[in-house]
């Protein structure tokens, strides 16, 4: 059973064209007959965990999920609009990367109630893009992008941070181009090198040096401050967002709303439980499912955690009610007055100046 609250949905596609030298995400190339009948059983997913509560966001994620053909994603779409009551203004976001955008998906996509894009730019370098083995060029990605705003208003483009021999003049020219452009929302993601990716083993042999973590934090501080120049809000740590464009369905992750998850590797969240499917395909035929029962100190570190990540901060009559009174803790007073955490009415909020050291400060808040 789910509360009376709106929920959000979320569809996890595995597939891509090709795996990106840098990702360590549940990913990987298929054949049409598999994308197939990973389709019919995540339809058959979707149907059997119906629940009457209202849909408020639905985010098809990936892998890639505009590598699935037009009849796919519409079956996709039948399967929720037949079992669930999404919202007559719900926020219905689709991924996509610029090599497979085509303008018969964009209306095809547009026909389903489909309202936003997340575009997978990731840089504007041609070298870049190359090296982390992007099958777009710059050229691409402005044109796909264009072509993208002729048919959805609401478009975000993703960012990394921390590439090779890309600066934050670099990075705020990216996004000085894709303002200019009409991308309402930017996600700016810092570099991290995995193991088990091929960017891995590049950089252990010196084969790509991705920028160090002062140049990345500074490089990182450069383009936030550009973004919000432009008039753009940093509402959580890594997205800026054009007053009203920000992404309904991460805040409602932020601000510990309920979702289910569909497919491969998805996560859920209901009543403190947290639920994921199977990572392997043979596991989620066969509906393997982990679960786990979040603790009251749990509960109460994820509400600090992605409070003080987001611009709406944490209510401090919440925590209270969670038995824990903050201003108490030891280093509350001093990051207060060394105007690290700021306070209005009842909301404690981490000032974005702090942002690169949050998780220290996230840390000696906790209880």
């Amino acid at each position: 059973m789910m509360n009376n609250n709106a929920i959000s949905i979320y569809i996890h596609i595995p597939f891509c064209e090709q795996k990106c030298n840098y990702c360590a995400f549940n990913s990987f190339c298929a054949s049409e007959k598999v994308k197939d009948e990973y389709v019919d059983i995540l339809c058959k997913e979707i149907e059997s965990r119906k629940v009457g509560t209202k849909v408020k966001t639905i985010y098809i994620g990936g892998g890639t999920p505009s590598v699935l053909s037009e009849s796919q994603i519409e079956k996709i779409f039948d399967a929720i609009f037949e079992n669930y009551n999404v919202a007559r203004d719900a926020e219905i976001t689709v991924e996509a990367n610029p090599n497979s955008i085509t303008k018969n998906k964009l209306k095809k996509w547009k026909s389903l109630k489909i309202n936003r894009l997340s575009i997978g730019v990731q840089s504007l370098n041609e070298e870049s893009l190359r090296k982390i083995s992007r099958l777009h060029d710059r050229e691409m990605a402005l044109e796909k992008i264009e072509i993208a705003k002729k048919y959805f208003e609401n478009v975000s483009a993703d960012l990394i941070v921390g590439l090779e021999n890309e600066s934050g003049d670099n990075l705020c020219e990216h996004a000085d181009t894709l303002l200019k452009l009409g991308v309402k929302h930017i996600s700016c993601y810092l570099l991290e090198v995995y193991e088990n990716t091929k960017l891995f083993e590049l950089v252990k042999n010196n084969k790509y040096l991705p920028l160090s973590d002062d140049e990345t934090i500074d490089a990182f501080e450069k383009l936030a401050e550009f973004l919000e120049e432009c008039g753009m809000q940093r509402y959580e740590i890594s997205n800026f967002a054009f007053p009203g464009f920000e992404s309904k369905h991460n805040l409602n992750y932020w601000q510990r709303g309920e979702y289910l998850g569909f497919g491969l590797s998805a996560h859920s969240f209901v009543k403190n439980v947290r639920f994921k499917n199977a990572d392997t395909l043979t596991g989620y035929k066969n509906h393997e499912i982990q679960s786990e029962k979040l603790s009251g100190g749990e509960v109460l570190e994820e509400i600090i955690m992605l409070g003080l990540r987001c611009r709406i901060g944490v209510s401090l009559k919440d925590l209270k009610r969670k038995n824990y009174d903050i201003q108490t803790n030891a280093n509350f007073k001093k990051y207060l007055d060394l105007g690290i955490l700021n306070m209005k009415n009842d909301r404690l909020f981490l000032n974005p100046k702090f942002y690169d050291v949050s998780n220290t400060i996230i840390s000696d808040l906790l209880p």
